[in-house]
């Protein structure tokens, strides 16, 4: 794809800005530039395009439907594959809405500050090109009815693999197993277009067993040819209330000459256990196991701190949202500050995700973070790209 193939739709209700956005498009070689002046409008017209734009330029300060109540309906209905805030309002209320928007599912791109300007909006159009060409499989897809669970059981639903690096050195230490799911004709399918389906029909235990069976077996491969990493696995919550899951796993991963030490199992920090006594003596028993336990996504729900008080958790992983253009946001760094200190109190390592410029590697590397994982180091791949995907990472300081 090039820009002169994006669809792009501007929303700004002052005509000259709206104007000057239309104009720099153009210039930049955009075809397909739609406009509106309100959020009604905006998504009438939405509803009348055949196919999502790639990019939705939204400002925030509207009459009638402000940009906040625009994107949420955009994001809820799928109407594009990505929206960048248009503003000069407080870093704060923008980090706001940029959360709200991913907690959605919406990819959000880096927010454009006022004045438009070429260069920034090439640098924006540029960054989403390469993150489609990187990651295909994020745009949304539409499943028929019991697609995921056949693709589970045939065995279409297999790991992808995404590097974790040290700042120190560079070097490769453990992958990430990422969810993909392969249709019958080959196209790949994102995570997050079919984990909800099969978690919705009792499936997220085939689905981590599956993933752990199956990043077992490549990890085992690996090794076997030279490479050592560890194994980081999501671990769905609804599994955490069976009593037996953990002696599972530990045949699971034994059973492939894996030592528990080498799996780290990730569980996600705004999944409450629904039983929290018998929840806790699974963790408690997968931790007796040798398993490593990773608060996933931290610092994006309401119970971080009581979680890590009474889980034994051996890592943190800061979310992206945290990470991206946290150089140019002080709010963002200060909560990256404030969880390095606090792993740094509790003695737990520190994962890093969607670490995607050299900024932003130096800015986690200056805090002392100690693992990153994200595109500027590699996209997930297949299990036998692995080590080429490694073999193509170079530490930006080196």
């Amino acid at each position: 794809m090039t820009l002169s193939g994006l669809q792009v739709l501007v929303v700004e209700d002052h005509g000259f800005q709206r104007r000057m956005a239309l104009r720099l498009l153009t210039d930049l070689g955009v075809e397909q530039v739609h406009e509106a002046a309100d959020g009604v409008a905006a998504l009438a017209l939405l509803e009348r395009l055949s196919q999502p734009p790639d990019v939705v330029l939204v400002d925030l300060d509207m009459p009638g439907m402000d940009g906040v109540e625009f994107i949420g309906h955009v994001a809820q209905r799928r109407l594009a594959r990505g929206v960048a805030l248009v503003s000069a309002m407080d870093p704060a209320l923008l980090n706001t809405v940029q959360t709200m928007a991913r907690a959605y599912g919406l990819h959000m791109l880096k927010h454009l500050e006022k004045p438009l300007t070429a260069d920034k909006l090439a640098a924006l159009l540029l960054s989403y090109e390469q993150r489609q060409q990187a990651e295909p499989e994020s745009t949304p897809v539409q499943l028929e009815p019991g697609e995921a669970e056949l693709a589970l059981a045939r065995g279409r639903i297999e790991p992808w693999f995404q590097p974790q690096v040290e700042f120190a050195n560079g070097k490769v230490i453990a992958v990430e197993a990422l969810a993909r799911m392969r249709r019958e004709d080959g196209t790949i399918v994102g995570a997050l277009d079919f984990v909800p389906l099969l978690e919705r029909s009792n499936l997220a235990q085939a689905l981590t067993d599956a993933m752990l069976d199956q990043g077992c077996r490549w990890q085992r491969y690996w090794r076997s040819h030279g490479l050592n990493v560890s194994l980081s696995v999501n671990v769905s919550p609804a599994t955490l209330a069976d009593p037996a899951i953990a002696d599972h796993y530990q045949r699971i991963v034994t059973g492939h000459g894996i030592d528990p030490a080498q799996v780290m199992l990730e569980i996600t920090e705004g999944s409450l256990l629904a039983d929290a006594a018998r929840g806790l003596g699974v963790l408690a028993r997968l931790r007796l196991k040798g398993f490593g336990l990773s608060i996933d996504d931290f610092g994006t729900g309401y119970s971080s701190l009581a979680q890590l008080s009474q889980v034994p958790f051996t890592e943190l992983k800061i979310d992206r949202g945290f990470v991206s253009d946290a150089p140019n946001h002080s709010r963002k760094r200060a909560v990256i500050e404030a969880s390095l200190e606090l792993a740094r109190k509790l003695r737990l390592q520190v994962v890093a995700e969607g670490v995607e410029t050299v900024d932003e590697w130096q800015l986690l590397a200056e805090l002392g973070c100690g693992i990153a994982q994200g595109y500027l180091i590699a996209r997930p791949v297949p299990g036998d790209e692995l080590t080429d995907a490694i073999d193509r990472w170079r530490r930006p300081d080196a």
